[in-house]
């Protein structure tokens, strides 16, 4: 009896271990991903690590090196959804890389990330469930909440 409730304390404990360290690895994401003072700076040091030199990385996507430079230097908007798709293609973007990429291409522009306006305009509940939580003040939390319940339920 004694070994199953020490057998028990040590699933217990495992498991409590594992969550602590997905929760420490998701703080770790969280991190990387906020690291990038805007566009330009997200896609320079990208293109930097891939080890692409800002004219090789300007014929790939069919601009001049000098547009490119205005971009990374954060003096001209981001490029149009053909162009980010690209980008994100030329320097191999994780999901989640694409997403923090879209996010701030959006932000520049001061406006939804690009990869979004149409899903929202083609839906009316997006656009109400966005209004409810925007005037209940729906915080972090309760969209992680909601993102989490959306997971379970669509898997």
């Amino acid at each position: 009896m004694n070994t199953d409730i020490k057998s028990e304390n040590a699933k217990k404990l495992k498991s409590e271990k594992q969550s602590e360290n997905e929760k420490k690895s998701e703080n770790r994401e969280k991190v990387k991903i906020m690291m990038y003072a805007n566009f330009g700076e997200f896609i320079s040091k990208k293109r930097v690590e891939k080890k692409i030199t800002l004219r090789k990385m300007a014929d790939m996507l069919g601009v001049s090196a000098p547009f490119l430079t205005d971009v990374e230097k954060d003096r001209r908007n981001p490029f149009d959804m053909e162009k980010l798709t690209q980008l994100a293609q030329i320097l191999n973007l994780s999901k989640e890389e694409n997403a923090q990429m879209l996010d701030l291409a959006g932000k520049k522009r001061n406006a939804v990330a690009p990869d979004l306006p149409e899903y929202i305009m083609e839906r009316d509940y997006v656009s109400a469930a966005l209004r409810t939580a925007r005037d209940l003040d729906a915080g972090e939390e309760e969209w992680n909440q909601f993102v989490e319940e959306l997971r379970k339920r669509k898997g």
